[in-house]
């Protein structure tokens, strides 16, 4: 298993559709080098801002190779490989072409609502189908079931290949249990932009953004200044940020960061069903801070 260091900001990368709903690839391109050039330092491929449910598995190859190809081995890749069928899981990667990857991100099974001990034998499961190293995702607001700090450090300490989780259950106290109990070995991740500052505080070693999409610069000045222990500066980039984290999700994911991306010229502001852009009051809510922030809109 190669190191892959996952510490900084890594970005949940979107996919842009063009006004027909087809995969604007020339935009993601376009995107992946804004993201490489403003200090990304690993890019998450087919997460959940990708829309990863709504794309054919023509368009997710179609993805990974550009984004393999435009990245040229500059920053890590990490590839969403998760599901609610464990077999499907380990098939996909016992027989997938991991090539220019360099990690996996793996979510929590989702609507059927397994028991902890479930989620464990899922990632026991996943753990042996791979060589690459796999973060843990846990995001309860998506898939109906929290796992425990318990269930985490169990898989942490039983499996070297797993190597960090993103962490999204948006609870601090279960969070910083992990954080204050994990191995040596294995990193916490925040998987919510508005928490990344105050988890980083206690020990957190980055995020997995949504924001940093749109502000690659920012936002990892951020990150980099709290992994440094500057919480003084970070802190004044955090708050500078606040309106915008809860404006970005006032109506789901990806459809705030689409919206600001489109305001910015990267992209149409366009989503796949079920999901629908933002409603008009939320688009000029964002439009009105991004004014304030001196971006052109």
């Amino acid at each position: 298993m190669a190191d892959i260091n996952l510490k900084g900001m890594g970005v949940a990368l979107i996919t842009p559709f063009k006004e027909d709903e087809s995969v604007d690839y020339e935009a993601l391109g376009k995107l992946v080098d804004y993201q490489v050039q403003n200090g990304t330092d690993y890019l998450v491929v087919l997460g959940t801002t990708a829309e990863t449910p709504t794309l054919t598995e023509e368009e997710k190859r179609n993805i990974i190779k550009l984004v393999v190809t435009r990245v040229r081995g500059r920053v890590p890749i990490v590839l969403g490989v998760g599901g609610n069928c464990t077999r499907n899981v380990v098939e996909q990667l016992r027989t997938g072409d991991f090539d220019g990857i360099d990690a996996v991100l793996s979510v929590v099974p989702y609507y059927n609502k397994p028991s902890q001990e479930g989620i464990y034998q899922h990632y026991k499961a996943i753990a042996g189908a791979t060589r690459l190293p796999i973060v843990l995702y846990n995001v309860p607001g998506r898939t109906g079931v929290n796992m425990t700090a318990e269930t985490t450090l169990r898989i942490a300490r039983e499996f070297d290949n797993v190597i960090a989780v993103k962490e999204a259950s948006g609870n601090i106290t279960q969070m910083d249990d992990i954080i204050k109990n994990k191995p040596a070995r294995f990193n916490v991740i925040s998987g919510d932009d508005g928490v990344t500052f105050p988890l980083m505080t206690l020990g957190a070693v980055g995020v997995i953004s949504v924001i940093g999409n749109a502000f690659p610069r920012e936002f990892s000045r951020m990150v980099r200044l709290a992994l440094a222990g500057d919480y003084d500066s970070a802190r004044t980039i955090h708050h500078s940020f606040t309106e915008l984290f809860s404006l970005l999700f006032v109506d789901g994911n990806p459809a705030g960061v689409k919206s600001m991306l489109s305001m910015m010229g990267f992209i149409e502001n366009k989503l796949r069903l079920p999901l629908v852009p933002t409603r008009i009051v939320t688009y000029e809510k964002i439009r009105d801070v991004l004014r304030q922030l001196s971006i052109k809109c």
